[in-house]
């Protein structure tokens, strides 16, 4: 019974020799005997002793629970700081291996981190000495105007700092990631200075930017309400976009035909292009002119107060207005009225607008006479009147003569009913004069007196 009673109690308290492990450092970076040994964060184990390595590095002995004993090799040992507040403040961060590197191996018991596996402490007093007065005076200034800014701020920076601290975490995990591979990292700190090189050589373009943006953010921020409006549509918009993208899609396998046709077209078109190019530059001063006749300073002397006055003109050309106490209708329907009416008038005098009718009259004016195959020939014709004859003798100052007496010396009256072309004699073909099949209203017999 007392056996089994040992037994339990040297399981409960320990028994034999503690699993430790000497880490090899550059320097001690401060720490004591009883700081704390780390596993992400949670106590793996205490500092047990410290002391002078041959090559005038620190061997430090650590002493791990049973819970993270043995180590796997590979294991990385890294002084750290727990405050500024304490001098004595530090704890050594291990690392595990990331995967399965150390192939299932461990430190033995009393076993050894050698120097490549394991990262000193850099206090903050060493990272001041590596900078010099200037450099340290402007940071003095920073650290004033840190205070005057945040001045009668405190609670709100606090209530800040609060969410400030899942910011912190997560760059910390992203600057784990970024010293992963030291050689890239490297990289991107050479290219991020020669990008800042860069960008204070073009300094005041910079500059010029900042303002810009600065007046484009104010611009937007003035519309507020409006972009809110907008991005509170914009889930409908996208909705019906997607819509639309499913359906052009199907538009595109439609269009690789009309694609595959034009390339021999694309081909020709670099001479047109060139010309039109030309073209282009020589409509400059063509587009310039044509903008002063569409925009000019003044009024009522450019085409867009022209097109200001176009409702007015069509509600008068339109209709109905009232105009001198009457209701009357516009001036497209009165005219679309008055060339109605006037349809048979014009069907009358088209057939008379030719060259022996209203046309030759005016031609008259610029020649006399016609030409044939034999050459010029004139047309000789008298013209008489009720005042002329008189029982064939002339009877200028007689009274006139009444229409039987007309006729009896061989004239004709009332010819008031000519077709086009009467004046001229038959050929012999019955061209003349013109009846357009008898569709026309006029007398085809009213023709000279004479063969």
């Amino acid at each position: 019974m007392i056996g089994a009673i040992l037994v339990v109690a040297f399981l409960v308290l320990g028994g034999g020799n503690p699993y430790t492990v000497t880490a090899n450092f550059q320097d001690a970076s401060q720490l004591v005997k009883g700081n704390l040994v780390e596993v992400g964060g949670v106590q793996a184990g205490t500092i047990k002793d410290i002391s002078l390595g041959p090559q005038n590095t620190a061997l430090v002995q650590m002493e791990i629970s049973g819970d993270y004993a043995p180590l796997p090799e590979g294991t990385v040992a890294e002084i750290r700081n727990q405050s500024l507040s304490s001098i004595a403040g530090h704890y050594v961060q291990l690392t595990y291996p990331q995967g399965d590197q150390s192939n299932g191996k461990t430190i033995p018991n009393g076993g050894n981190l050698p120097i490549s596996n394991t990262v000193s402490g850099v206090d903050i007093d060493q990272l001041f000495n590596t900078l010099d007065k200037p450099t340290i005076k402007h940071f003095k200034d920073v650290v004033t105007g840190f205070a005057r800014a945040y001045d009668g701020i405190g609670p709100q920076t606090n209530r800040g700092f609060h969410y400030f601290n899942p910011f912190l975490s997560t760059s910390r995990q992203v600057f784990s990631e970024l010293t992963l591979d030291e050689n890239r990292f490297q990289h991107l700190i050479v290219d991020s200075a020669s990008l800042s090189k860069a960008l204070a050589q073009r300094s005041p373009d910079l500059e010029q930017f900042v303002s810009n943006a600065d007046r484009m953010f104010g611009a937007i921020a003035s519309q507020n309400t409006a972009l809110a409006s907008a991005i509170g549509q914009l889930p409908g918009f996208m909705r019906n976009f997607n819509t639309t993208a499913v359906n052009l899609r199907a538009t595109l396998d439609d269009l690789d035909p009309l694609v595959s046709a034009s390339i021999p077209v694309a081909r020709k078109l670099p001479p047109f292009t060139q010309a039109l190019r030309g073209f282009a530059t020589d409509s400059v001063p063509t587009i310039r002119r044509l903008s002063a006749v569409v925009r000019r300073p003044g009024a009522n002397n450019d085409l867009v107060d022209l097109t200001r006055l176009q409702p007015r003109i069509a509600r008068i050309a339109v209709g109905p207005v009232r105009r001198n106490g009457k209701r009357r209708i516009g001036a497209f329907p009165e005219s679309v009225h008055a060339l109605s009416r006037s349809l048979p008038q014009l069907a009358f005098f088209r057939p008379y607008i030719t060259q022996e009718g209203l046309s030759g009259w005016f031609d008259d004016f610029g020649h006399s006479g016609l030409y044939d195959a034999n050459g010029g020939i004139g047309r000789i014709s008298t013209t008489f009147n009720f005042f002329t004859v008189v029982g064939g003798v002339p009877n200028i100052f007689g009274t006139p003569l009444t229409p039987s007496q007309a006729e009896a010396d061989g004239f004709r009256t009332n010819n008031l009913q000519r077709c086009p072309g009467s004046n001229e004699r038959n050929p012999g073909d019955g061209s003349t004069p013109f009846t357009d099949n008898g569709s026309l209203s006029c007398n085809p017999s009213e023709v000279p007196t004479g063969p």
